[in-house]
């Protein structure tokens, strides 16, 4: 009994095993500039990193995103950005990550991203969100998958000059399970129940 109890508690930590690269990521201000070929961001510092927040006037490292052309026919209105071209890279500066310093994560947005005016119409301070899926890899050669929200704001004569603020952002990504890891997993269920069907045939 304690053999199977044994068992199933490490095919119950395998999943959780293969998914403990989960990254949420906080940035905060920054500036980008915006044209309908895309947009691109200046280096936005981290504020928090899984739930570790960074010193009083410091940040944790950086965000930089771009992204490709743009659909509509003005960015001052809703519309997607295309992902050809685009980057999205989280940097850490090893504070928050041990030993570790430099690309923490590399990779790109997929899909459409959308643009969104949430401002009232006729505001003088228009404000927006770029959202979008993004994919690539992590510092220990684990892909990684998940989704970025970037928060703007900009006075109409600095958006007729391709300038927005960034205020935040929130980008949350997971690891996705390798194969041994499921193979493992796969294995562990296997003599789990070829045990329980040896108990029952005593």
């Amino acid at each position: 009994m304690r053999r199977v109890l044994l068992l199933a508690l490490l095919a119950l930590a395998l999943p959780v095993a293969a998914l403990a690269d989960a990254i949420t990521v906080q940035n905060e201000w920054g500036m980008a500039n915006v044209t309908l070929l895309g947009i691109t961001s200046t280096q936005s510092r981290i504020g928090s990193y899984n739930g570790i927040f960074a010193p009083k006037g410091s940040g944790l490292g950086y965000v930089y995103f771009k992204t490709g052309a743009f659909s509509g026919s003005s960015v001052f209105q809703d519309g997607t950005f295309s992902a050809k071209g685009s980057v999205f890279d989280i940097y850490s500066n090893g504070y928050f990550h041990g030993p570790h310093k430099g690309m923490l994560f590399s990779g790109a947005f997929v899909g459409p991203i959308d643009w969104t005016l949430t401002s009232p119409p006729g505001s003088t301070r228009m404000m927006f969100t770029l959202t979008g899926d993004i994919r690539g890899m992590l510092y220990n050669g684990h892909e990684a998958s998940g989704q970025t929200t970037q928060y703007f704001y900009a006075y109409r004569n600095q958006l007729n000059n391709g300038i927005v603020h960034l205020i935040n952002g929130n980008t949350h990504l997971s690891s996705s399970p390798e194969p041994s890891t499921l193979g493992l997993l796969g294995t562990g269920l296997v003599g789990i129940a070829a045990l329980s069907r040896r108990k029952k045939s005593v």
